[in-house]
């Protein structure tokens, strides 16, 4: 959970885009176009937490795709 700019605690959750990069987002907002939760949500903490162990090559889809048909 976090501090919004109220001064009040909200719970965030996972997102996800097309490009496999992840995000969070205040768990009671629609998600913004383009992205989708991962069904992780809790403490700004635990969800970055979550990021961390999930996220390990930052490279967008798209650029790994290219790279691997570039290779094959």
């Amino acid at each position: 959970m976090f501090l919004d700019d109220d001064n009040t605690t909200q719970t965030c959750k996972v997102v996800i885009n097309d490009e496999e990069q992840y995000s969070i987002w205040p768990a009671q907002w629609d998600n913004p176009a383009g992205w989708r939760d991962v069904g992780v949500a809790g403490s700004k903490a635990d969800c970055l937490s979550h990021i961390e162990q999930v996220w390990t090559d930052i490279t967008p889809l798209s650029v790994r795709r290219s790279v691997a048909e570039r290779t094959a």
